[in-house]
């Protein structure tokens, strides 16, 4: 009787798993080598879980969560205890894995060396980058065959580092890719992030896991680069460039008068630096003060000959056109043509005043000499 019930005693009438931790992601039922699983026994999912029973080596059922009766008629697995004939009951003995199925979340990753890129303004950059993510397990049972083995447990941080350089990878070749200029990219933080978050989850799917958000939380360059643009955007703010070149030498004169009992040295310096200053606002003063202009071309009217600016059509001395047309189709003629290129009539005919009998070039409607009417 005795021994009855301490062969009853090693048998589990209740599987299940409190997890305690929080970051825990695969948890085996323990049981020691004389323990086994009683036959109608519950098993015990909470939400969350899934449990895996592996029997000799092999995934014998999958359970999701809620509240079972264990029997082994209607489990792919065999009792070890079937010859056990004066128990009058059947057990079994197999090894049982809760998989948790959270969110594991706020996450950390960052770059542990810089990310080379290619700028088409700043040349190659050396970016350092870091933001959140959270994952779950989506398949148990690809994760427990890929990633977890036969392991006790299994936490977060035995395979972090490991996910940690698939995003750093990834991210690296999604910044090469998108070729976004660096100036911008903070603009681009969820462009950049959804789009690595789309290939991060394929590379995690391998080992039965799923990326469930990602974030960047910010992308740096380096300190020359961004004292460089810090630089541009001083000089942009500062405007007219001559006005303050002119506010710091006045500033400069200013604190130099200022500078009381510092010798002779001092005396040198600050002479030489009025020196500088000078030349620098008389170079200012002078650029203000001479704007240089462009030369203006002048044309020779054909009628008066009054020197008139380029491109003005007509004379304003006289008020004849200033383009000289062919005497026969009256055309606009360019340059000085002996044909006219559009009737081919030749243009150095000379008429004659019928009143004053003067000789006149071109094709006046009035005779320049006495005013009488020409005739076409």
């Amino acid at each position: 009787m005795g021994l009855f019930k301490f062969l009853k005693g090693e048998f589990i009438e209740v599987v299940h798993w409190e997890d305690e931790r929080q970051d825990t992601m695969v948890y085996k039922f323990p049981m020691t080598d004389k323990q086994q699983i009683k036959e109608n026994a519950q098993l015990v999912v909470r939400p969350s879980q899934v449990a895996i029973f592996v029997y000799q080596g092999q995934i014998a059922d999958v359970y999701q969560p809620g509240k079972y009766t264990l029997h082994t008629d209607t489990m792919p697995i065999l009792t070890s205890l079937s010859n056990w004939k004066y128990l009058f009951e059947n057990h079994f003995k197999t090894d049982v894995y809760f998989v948790n199925t959270k969110q594991f979340i706020n996450q950390k990753w960052g770059t542990t060396n810089p990310i080379m890129m290619r700028d088409a303004e700043f040349g190659i950059l050396r970016l350092r980058g870091f933001g959140v993510y959270s994952f779950r397990v989506s398949e148990p049972v690809v994760f427990l065959k890929e990633v977890f083995g036969s392991n006790k447990f299994y936490t977060v941080d035995q395979i972090n580092e490991h996910l940690k350089s698939l995003i750093i990878s990834t991210v690296s070749d999604v910044l090469g890719e998108a070729k976004i200029p660096a100036i911008d990219l903070v603009t681009q933080y969820d462009e950049v992030g959804l789009l690595s978050q789309t290939r991060i989850d394929e590379r995690f799917s391998i080992y039965g896991l799923k990326i469930s958000d990602f974030a960047i939380e910010n992308i740096s360059l380096p300190e020359s680069v961004e004292q460089a643009i810090d630089k541009r955007t001083q000089m942009g703010a500062l405007g007219d460039l001559n006005q303050y070149m002119k506010y710091q030498a006045a500033e400069a004169m200013r604190d130099a008068a200022k500078n009381e009992g510092g010798g002779m040295a001092s005396m040198g310096a600050g002479v030489g630096a009025g020196m500088g200053i000078g030349q620098m606002m008389t170079g200012a003063m002078s650029g203000m003060n001479n704007p240089s202009t462009p030369e203006t071309k002048t044309v020779p009217c054909p009628n008066c000959k009054t020197e008139v600016k380029e491109g003005v059509k007509f004379c304003p001395e006289c008020g004849n056109s200033m383009n000289k047309t062919c005497v026969h189709c009256h055309v606009v003629l360019k340059g000085n043509p002996k044909f006219c290129p559009d009737c081919g009539g030749k243009q150095d005919i000379e008429k004659q005043c019928p009143n004053c009998n003067e000789s006149i070039e071109g094709s006046p409607k009035f005779c320049p000499h006495c005013g009488s009417t020409l005739n076409e």
